[in-house]
């Protein structure tokens, strides 16, 4: 992100109203590889490659904020492979991770990863490191420290069912596994924040929080999300587009001040959700719009969310989630007119 785009973003998460509204995306693997013209695994395995993408899309949409921005990730697997997660790598298609985890008592066991030399992190790492220059010299920075949540992470490792299962029925397992997995990620967030000092932002994602009743969450989430996101940074996002109507509340006890949901729940929802005092990145439908739609379709449905707000401040006009794959550039065009004309 340029310093105009953090400072935009630091004045909107404040309460500030731009005119035009602000614009981001969440661009990752899913749709920045195929959007480019390259497969995914090209995208994964070629570091110019990767730059490349990333350039293209800050060049061709100067006035999208893209967060984090220059994401130095291997997908699903990226923080699963730390713990010995075997990841599988399609040509074409989205990665995954294997279970590692195949009953509670594997968790006694499990090691807590050193993310400066296990799995795929330090290569995510010396990408970013190797890019740096260019980045800089195309006028951006390295604003966020980047991770799975907690949750999403041990879903991975030993299958959603069975971690949610756990919960449940071994809530002593289930809070050690999340217990270890929160210990690795503040490594991880501390290094990268150590490596690039221009970093001023956490940005988390998970969507297990949707799928925990708000008691669930109290217990298992809220104290380890609270943990994480207690670092001295300006912005503090979380990403969950899954259904968060029960977790939204606790937002801000969390430390979050920027939130992209899924489409589901209105903005103006969830602005009485958190009280208004989280800024809010979104909420058009991701595939069946901003992906499937008539770039026609994508204008009038973008007009109708702009209609809606009640109220303009803390909204950073978004999809529902990340960019889905398929979005074309026409569709994203007709987003970015849409805004800047209602």
């Amino acid at each position: 992100m340029t310093d105009h785009q953090w400072d935009l973003l630091k004045k909107t998460i404040k309460g500030e109203v731009s005119d035009p509204l602000p614009i981001a995306f969440i661009i990752d693997s899913p749709w920045l590889p195929n959007w480019y013209g390259v497969k995914i695994l090209d995208y994964f395995s070629s570091d110019e490659l990767w730059l490349k993408a990333n350039l293209k899309a800050i060049t061709d949409f100067p006035d999208v904020m893209f967060l984090p921005g220059f994401w130095s990730e291997f997908g699903m697997c990226t923080e699963p492979s730390a713990f010995g997660a075997r990841g599988t790598f399609p040509p074409n298609e989205f990665p995954f991770a294997h279970k590692v985890i195949r009953s509670a008592d594997d968790v006694d066991e499990l090691p807590t990863p050193d993310p400066r030399i296990d799995g795929l992190l330090p290569f995510m790492l010396n990408r970013l490191k190797l890019a740096q220059p260019k980045i800089e010299a195309a006028g951006h920075k390295i604003r966020f420290a980047v991770a799975r949540g907690p949750l999403n992470i041990a879903s991975y490792l030993m299958g959603s069912t069975e971690f949610l299962t756990m919960m449940m029925m071994q809530p002593d397992k289930a809070e050690l596994l999340i217990r270890k997995i929160t210990d690795y990620l503040k490594e991880w967030l501390h290094l990268q924040m150590e490596t690039f000092p221009t970093i001023d932002g956490i940005f988390l994602l998970d969507d297990i929080i949707g799928f925990m009743g708000a008691e669930q969450f109290r217990q298992f989430g809220l104290p380890y999300f609270k943990e994480l996101f207690d670092a001295n940074v300006s912005v503090r996002f979380l990403h969950n587009d899954a259904p968060c109507r029960e977790s939204a509340p606790f937002l801000p006890e969390m430390g979050v001040n920027l939130f992209n949901m899924g489409f589901e729940v209105s903005l103006n929802e969830l602005r009485q959700l958190t009280r208004n005092k989280v800024a809010l990145v979104g909420n058009l439908p991701p595939r069946d719009v901003l992906a499937s739609g008539t770039p026609e379709v994508v204008a009038a449905k973008t007009r109708e969310l702009v209609g809606s707000l009640k109220d303009k401040s803390m909204v950073i006009m978004s999809c529902g989630g990340g960019m889905p794959p398929g979005v074309s550039t026409e569709n994203i065009k007709s987003f970015l007119e849409a805004v800047r004309k209602h």
